[in-house]
């Protein structure tokens, strides 16, 4: 009879291990992002992986150009570019008129690597053009921003490391225009505490699950007047910074 029971028992468990992976699986099918073997697709929601997935899209341009393909996003490759050991890249692109994404850059000749540029487009449709809607009735037309590629160390200092703007890795943001005519700046609008600061604060948060990197005026008097959104590749499970 212990025999008995030991056996029913066994099996009870081996059956409710059996259960909770099938729905496991079954969870997993349907949500996609939220787990780390699954290939990014930018169709697919924001998840819990979706930003280490594009992070890591540094370490494959072919893969990154073709997730810009399929999501229908329009883009000109960049020449590849090399200024010394440290500066230039090979994966850069510029967003060009048309297809997917509404919003524009100004200037217009921003040029960021893939990575970025997925990310930006993802940060688009997540974030940005949903808060502009819910917060402030309207949607966003054009990105104001500072640029992309700079030769350069962080913070300008010849004993930092060498800044993800060095690789064209990282851009930084300067504030919003909205088809109604109205614009949302960093500098001046970050501590409103009405609809221009609430949506400014949104879209940062946001930013943080898609970026390795999102620095803003909380961070230092240095970024006052901009987000800064990055791509810097730290290993797969890397240290991400939201500040």
């Amino acid at each position: 009879m212990r025999a008995l029971r030991r056996w029913t028992t066994v099996l009870v468990v081996v059956a409710g291990l059996a259960m909770l992976a099938l729905l496991l699986w079954g969870w997993a099918r349907r949500n996609p992002q939220d787990v780390p073997w699954a290939p990014l697709d930018l169709g697919q929601p924001v998840g819990m992986f979706t930003g280490r997935k594009l992070t890591a899209l540094t370490q494959d341009r072919p893969q990154c150009l073709g997730l810009l393909d399929r999501a229908g996003i329009r883009y000109t490759a960049l020449p590849a570019r090399s200024d010394g050991t440290q500066c230039g890249y090979d994966d850069a692109v510029r967003f060009t008129v048309g297809g997917a994404r509404a919003i524009g850059y100004r200037p217009a000749t921003l040029g960021v690597s893939c990575p970025v540029a997925a990310s930006l487009a993802l940060w688009e449709w997540d974030a940005v053009q949903p808060a502009a809607r819910d917060l402030l009735g309207s949607e966003v037309v054009a990105v104001d921003h500072l640029g992309s590629y700079n030769c350069r160390r962080i913070s300008g200092r010849s004993t930092s490391d060498w800044s993800e703007h060095a690789r064209a890795n990282a851009v930084d943001i300067t504030g919003f225009r909205l088809n109604d005519g109205r614009r949302i700046s960093v500098l001046r609008d970050w501590k409103d505490q009405g609809a221009k600061g609430q949506f400014l604060r949104r879209v940062r948060d946001r930013a943080c699950d898609l970026f390795a990197t999102t620095l803003s005026p909380d961070y230092n008097a240095a970024h006052a007047d901009h987000f800064h959104l990055d791509q810097a590749y730290r290993g797969p499970m890397g240290w991400r910074a939201c500040r």
